[in-house]
């Protein structure tokens, strides 16, 4: 039988469950770079997406499609469903609210590559007035960026959230302020912060890349075209550039693409998710920025459903 998880079943996941999803399968030897291509599909008003992945048992494919014109009218800028396959038989097993499913899991990516530098960053705060834990700059103020500080949240302490986006407004719940891009006081939010989030839409940079610190992580996600980018050559040549897989990013990561082009960054200093601590035990250079740079890929969208599935099977199969 074909069960199907709503978006309050998949985000009951939560979290944390969803970074050690990831993390747990990397270590377990999944290689990004074996995984499908996603495909990419132009349509009339926008993109369809095609991610198929299988892994440890499990075949999975979502189904999404990005139509920027939605967002005039209030509608939702991505939708996408999940279908779950059990390997051995290929018989679907579940179907997911895809959308809830990739707000969960791309977080989850990010703080999984960058959780060793976030924990040493939040153990360094001192007691001072801002010592409570990690000062967040979060670029845009969607689904996300919202996503991302609650991730970064479950798993280390976090003391102010300033949001950014083009125009201000209303502060989010989940965040303490909100700035309009061209604010005089981002630039110094911005110097200061601990980790930094790019999660727009923006086709050129919105950081600039001589502010960030030299031990702060940025979690980058809004770019996955190959001339669309939130960060600079600048910020780029400076960090350690950590990426899904080198073929993803070389060949969707704007930020990634652009900056080689520029001369600042190489194909060879990329370093790809499974190198990281933790994972597969590569070292990650101390003061540099660490950028973690994804576009998106199948397996992770796979990994994260299967532990939602199995939590919601769980949950059912207890008594009473």
């Amino acid at each position: 039988m074909t069960v199907t998880l709503d978006a309050a079943d998949v985000s009951a996941l939560g979290p944390v469950a969803a970074v050690a999803a990831v993390r747990e399968a990397l270590a377990a030897g999944l290689d990004p770079d074996g995984d499908v291509p996603r495909a990419v599909v132009p349509l009339a008003h926008g993109q369809g997406l095609l991610m198929p992945s299988e892994h440890g048992g499990w075949y999975g494919v979502k189904v999404a499609t990005v139509a920027p014109g939605n967002t005039a009218p209030g509608l939702r800028r991505i939708n996408a469903t999940y279908l779950l396959h059990d390997s051995a038989t290929l018989t679907p097993v579940a179907l997911l609210d895809g959308v809830a499913l990739t707000t969960l899991r791309t977080p989850a990516v990010s703080v999984a590559a960058g959780l060793e530098r976030l924990r040493a960053l939040a153990a360094g705060c001192g007691d001072g007035d801002e010592g409570r834990g990690l000062r967040l700059v979060v670029f845009g103020a969607g689904p996300q960026g919202e996503g991302h500080v609650a991730t970064v949240r479950a798993h280390v302490p976090v003391a102010d959230v300033a949001v950014v986006t083009r125009r201000g407004g209303p502060v989010p719940g989940w965040a303490d302020r909100h700035l309009a891009a061209d604010d005089g006081g981002v630039a110094a939010l911005v110097r200061r912060a601990e980790a930094v989030v790019t999660a727009t839409s923006a086709r050129r940079p919105v950081v600039d890349g001589r502010l960030v610190r030299d031990d702060a992580v940025v979690l980058a996600v809004g770019s996955h075209e190959p001339d669309v980018r939130e960060l600079d050559s600048v910020l780029m040549g400076r960090a350690t550039v950590v990426v899904e897989s080198r073929e993803i990013a070389l060949r969707e990561a704007g930020d990634v693409v652009l900056a080689i082009r520029e001369g600042t960054l190489a194909p060879d200093d990329l370093l790809t998710l499974a190198e990281l601590p933790g994972v597969r035990a590569a070292a990650v250079p101390a003061g540099r920025p660490l950028v973690v740079k994804t576009c998106g890929a199948g397996w992770q969208d796979l990994v994260v459903a299967v532990a939602a599935y199995r939590r919601t099977e769980q949950a059912v199969g207890k008594p009473g």
